[in-house]
């Protein structure tokens, strides 16, 4: 599938936004904000139902890409109906949204499973960024102002969350690539800037609260449920929408002079502020407590499978 073409783009003079992930959570909430605004948007996604309820639900200024954000072959094809869509304009935004939560205690978590949040959360934005960058501005040959990049990281990427060491790994690489991106695209005039929400809800955490149980003939067994479910428990219940993470990022994308860092929360003193001022080694004490992570018994096996 390579998608729908926008209504007549090559003819108008609307901005254009790729976003990854746009079948569900943030993606689809900016997708469709941004269309509310006037853009044209171009969106992964990973099925093609899921491409076609999209385009059904958000019409002819939605055109659906399909790949996946590891799949360079398929993202170069995505490329191609960007720029055909385009023709010598330049796209005017790229935002890497697309991203999995798998939970797990380090010692035990499958390195495959490990390896695709890694390769999924850091390695997918960095192919994608590399793909679509000419279209934002690096063809000096294109018409058009200069396109911006918002990657997606959160309150993980300066965090260190029990049990999501995947995704925190991820984010705080993620945090970094994008400090180095904003310096070396800067020779293009290309913007780079983060988004890094609290909590949100959204279907990132139908994997966490799948694996519930997944541990308990390991040492962490309890800990990691109890972590889980509150974790699980705090998304759902407590979360941002979706819809209001979008509005942070159509600023991040139209301001004329964007902070580096965009930190929504619902509660930003709780969620963002306290656990990045507070000493590491009182967090340790209330996370030992909270979850039960104290030193186990004198003698007792750690319990690490082969």
């Amino acid at each position: 599938m390579t998608g729908r073409s926008a209504s007549s783009p090559r003819s108008e003079d609307r901005k254009a936004l790729v976003v990854t992930g746009a079948a569900s959570g943030i993606g689809k909430a900016i997708a469709t904000l941004a269309i509310q605004q006037g853009w044209i948007v171009f969106g992964s996604v990973r099925r093609d139902a899921d491409g076609q309820a999209m385009t059904q639900a958000l019409g002819t200024a939605f055109t659906p890409l399909l790949f996946d954000v590891r799949d360079e072959a398929a993202i170069a094809r995505a490329v191609k109906v960007v720029s055909s869509a385009l023709g010598s304009r330049t796209l005017t935004a790229l935002v890497n949204n697309a991203g999995v939560g798998y939970s797990g205690p380090l010692l035990h978590q499958p390195l495959q499973e490990f390896a695709q949040v890694i390769d999924t959360n850091l390695t997918g934005p960095l192919l994608v960024t590399r793909a679509f960058v000419p279209l934002l501005g690096a063809d000096q040959g294109l018409s058009g102002g200069k396109g911006r990049i918002v990657n997606i990281s959160s309150i993980a990427g300066k965090v260190g969350q029990p049990f999501a060491g995947a995704y925190v790994a991820s984010k705080h690489a993620l945090e970094g690539l994008s400090e180095v991106m904003r310096r070396e695209l800067n020779l293009y005039g290309i913007r780079v800037v983060v988004v890094a929400p609290a909590t949100v809800d959204t279907p990132i955490w139908n994997a966490p609260e799948r694996s519930i149980g997944r541990y308990d003939e390991t040492d962490y067994g309890s800990a990691f449920n109890k972590g889980v479910r509150a974790i699980v428990d705090a998304g759902h219940r407590h979360g941002l929408a979706p819809e209001d993470v979008a509005e942070t990022i159509m600023t991040a994308l139209t301001a004329r002079r964007p902070r580096l860092r965009y930190a929504p929360a619902q509660h930003f003193v709780a969620e963002q502020a306290l656990p990045r001022v507070s000493p590491s080694r009182v967090t340790d004490v209330v996370i030992e407590h909270a979850l039960g992570l104290v030193p186990l018994p004198h003698g007792k096996l750690i319990g690490i499978k082969a």
